[in-house]
């Protein structure tokens, strides 16, 4: 093979890993379940173009690991591992764990190799999530003919997920593009999937946009060690207050109140936070296990509990991620969580204004949604965090290139 034959090869697989990234909305919309499978195929396709060039991979996969925040990181994922050793449920845990990791690995590669080569596909991948949120909102407001024509669940909330995967994205792409020069095209991009937010059932998405909208903005305000300074403080508000939280809000969230948030089951949550803060109470140091909250019901941990509190322990998850350490991998699980929390917010504060108000935008959007929504190891949404990672460095590049031009 001729050097130029393999630099063609090289640069065919980086285009078509793009493409899949850019692709990952649609794909979600048909089967919302699909981004670990999207993502680590891109990834596959990123890491055979990077092979294929020749390019070196130590400094782009290898030495981000040896930072602050990649060994924090790596400690972090050694005492998930270690926990395994007192998981009362080792099946649910290796399971859980079996399906984390990939997703994590996928996300990882799209993270460090995808970035030089995203640019080039911001607007396709743009209209892609446009005709997604079109269809979401056309489905929806046919009742769900489209879904059930092609024989898929007809339920709205199966758009949840490919709501809040476009909700990681939209910060990002919508700030490449307008970095781009693009900014009617990024404009149009953030209304259409605020129409689509705002008409779905997803309280959740329109939570997490709305959360990222008003850091942003409130950032373009602020001096840049202020606005790295409340997030963490916010981060970490969340992260130590999360044990407790569920008593807190049963002593100071009205009744009218949760009336009026009916539809958000707000009662059954404070139950729930309750209930797995007090096997937090119960087994604080280490928790109960890595992946155990699937099934926490059945852990030695709960017959420490008031039987009346054991019943919500048996819904899969906290709703709560950070909560959701707490109660696995207890406060050296937090404590290591923290701490890359911390490190990650540190690294950004080197950022360009443009790029650290949309990483810290994206930061606020995904931590939201995590402190209310889902479980922490969910496949899905790690690699949606992956791909919102990549259009993130795609932005960073991008405004450090047109740096280094003047």
């Amino acid at each position: 093979m001729t050097a130029r034959t393999a630099g063609e090869r090289a640069t065919g697989l980086d285009r078509l890993g793009a493409i899949v990234v850019a692709a990952l909305p649609a794909c979600m919309a048909v089967a919302n379940r699909s981004s670990p499978v999207v993502v680590g195929l891109a990834g596959l396709l990123l890491l055979a173009g990077s092979l294929a060039a020749r390019r070196p991979l130590r400094p782009l996969l290898v030495a981000p690991l040896a930072t602050p925040v990649g060994i924090a990181a790596l400690a972090f994922l050694g005492w998930c591992g270690l926990s395994l050793a007192w998981s009362p449920l080792p099946g649910l845990s290796l399971r859980t764990l079996s399906e984390f990791l990939p997703a994590l690995l996928g996300a990882y590669l799209v993270a460090r190799l995808a970035p030089p080569h995203l640019a080039s596909v911001a607007g396709p991948a743009a209209w892609i999530l446009i005709a997604t949120c079109l269809y979401v909102i056309a489905d929806l407001a046919s009742g769900l003919v489209i879904r059930e024509a092609l024989g898929q669940r007809v339920a709205a909330f199966a758009f949840n997920r490919p709501l809040l995967t476009g909700m990681l994205l939209i910060f990002p792409l919508a700030a490449l593009l307008a970095a781009r020069g693009r900014r009617a095209l990024a404009a149009l991009t953030v209304a259409v999937f605020a129409a689509a937010a705002w008409r779905s059932v997803s309280g959740a998405t329109v939570l997490g946009l709305a959360a990222g909208a008003l850091t942003f903005g409130a950032l373009r305000w602020l001096p840049a060690r202020a606005g790295i300074d409340l997030t963490g403080a916010a981060f970490l508000g969340a992260l130590v207050l999360a044990p407790v939280e569920g008593d807190l809000l049963a002593r100071t969230m009205p009744d009218a109140l949760h009336q009026r948030l009916a539809g958000s089951s707000t009662r059954a949550r404070v139950a729930i936070a309750r209930s797995f803060g007090a096997a937090v109470a119960a087994d604080p140091w280490r928790g109960a296990g890595y992946g155990t909250s699937g099934r926490f019901q059945d852990a030695p941990v709960a017959e420490r509990i008031e039987p009346e509190m054991r019943f919500m322990l048996a819904v899969g998850h906290p709703h709560n991620s950070f909560l959701q350490v707490w109660a696995e991998l207890g406060l050296v699980g937090a404590t290591l969580a923290g701490l890359v929390l911390v490190l990650t917010l540190r690294a950004l504060a080197g950022w360009s204004g443009l790029a650290r108000g949309t990483a810290l935008a994206l930061l606020a959007a995904a931590g939201i949604v995590a402190f209310v929504e889902h479980g922490a190891w969910q496949a899905w949404w790690t690699a949606g965090v992956g791909a919102a990672i990549a259009w993130l460095r795609a932005l960073h590049y991008q405004i450090q290139d047109r740096t280094n031009e003047r």
